[in-house]
C-alpha cells in the first residue's frame, strides 16, 4: 500500500483517531493531578514568587506551539533526558515517541486546568473553609469534601479545555512527535499529510469530524457547567 493510500485507509484513520483520543486521555489526567494541587497553592498562596510560578505555567499559552516543541525537543533528546528514556523505555531518547508526546501535552494542557480551578478556588473564598474549620475538620478532608466539589464546574471546564486541545494540537506535536504511524501519528497530523499529499476528500472528511468534535464539546462544557453550578447554589 502505498503511502497516499495509506492515509486513506480506514484502518489508518481508526488508529489515527485511538492514537488521539488516548493522547487526550492520559494528557487530561496526569494534567490534571498536577494542576488541582498547583492551582489551590496559587489561589492560597501570598508569597512574591508564585506570579513568577504563575507565568511559567502559563507561558505556554503565549509561545507559539513549534517554540515550545523546539526547546522540547532539546529537552527530551539524547542531550536532554536522553539517559532517563534510555533506562526507562530502551530509547536513547524521549523524542518522538508517545511518551514525549505525553510529556509535552501534558506541559501545554497544564495553563487550562490550572487557569480554570484557580479561578473556580479563588471565587469560593475562605468561607467554606473557615465553617469545616469550625467543626473540626481536618485540612486535607476539608478540602476534598468542601472546596473541590465546589470548584467542580473549573476543574471540569478545564479538563474538557485541555481534553480537546490535546486532540487538536499540532505544531507541538510534530516537533516532538514527527510522523510516525502508530506511535506519533495522530489526527492533525493525518489531516496535514492528506492536505500535503492532495487527499482532499480524506482531508475534508478528518477536518469535518474534528469541527464537529470541537462543537460537542463546548456545547456539552457549557451544559455541564450550568448543570453544576445550578447543583451548587
Amino acid at each position: 500500500m502505498t503511502g497516499a493510500s495509506a492515509l486513506m485507509d480506514p484502518n489508518s484513520v481508526f488508529t489515527a483517531l485511538r492514537l488521539s483520543v488516548v493522547l487526550a486521555c492520559v494528557t487530561t489526567g496526569i494534567a490534571t493531578a498536577i494542576g488541582i494541587p498547583l492551582a489551590w497553592w496559587l489561589a492560597r498562596s501570598r508569597n512574591w514568587w508564585r506570579d513568577v510560578a504563575s507565568s511559567l505555567i502559563t507561558l505556554p499559552l503565549v509561545l507559539p506551539p513549534t517554540v515550545l516543541g523546539f526547546y522540547l525537543l532539546l529537552l527530551l533528546g539524547p542531550s536532554g533526558l536522553g539517559a532517563l528514556a534510555a533506562h526507562i523505555t530502551g530509547r536513547p531518547t524521549f523524542a518522538f515517541s508517545f511518551a514525549g508526546l505525553t510529556i509535552g501535552s501534558v506541559i501545554a494542557a497544564l495553563p487550562y486546568i490550572v487557569q480554570s480551578t484557580q479561578a473556580a478556588f479563588e471565587t469560593i473564598g475562605f468561607k467554606p473553609l473557615e465553617i469545616a474549620y469550625t467543626l473540626r475538620a481536618p485540612p486535607l478532608r476539608a478540602f476534598l469534601t468542601v472546596a473541590l466539589p465546589l470548584a467542580a464546574p473549573g476543574v471540569i471546564a478545564g479538563a474538557v479545555i485541555a481534553f480537546a486541545h490535546t486532540i487538536g494540537e499540532f505544531g507541538l506535536v510534530l516537533m516532538i512527535g514527527g510522523d510516525i504511524p502508530g506511535q506519533t501519528r495522530v489526527l492533525s497530523i493525518m489531516l496535514f499529510d492528506n492536505v500535503e499529499t492532495g487527499n482532499w476528500a480524506s482531508a475534508h472528511a478528518i477536518a469535518g469530524g474534528m469541527v464537529a468534535f470541537a462543537f460537542i464539546t463546548i456545547l456539552t462544557l457549557r451544559l455541564t457547567q450550568k448543570r453544576l453550578t445550578h447543583r451548587t447554589r
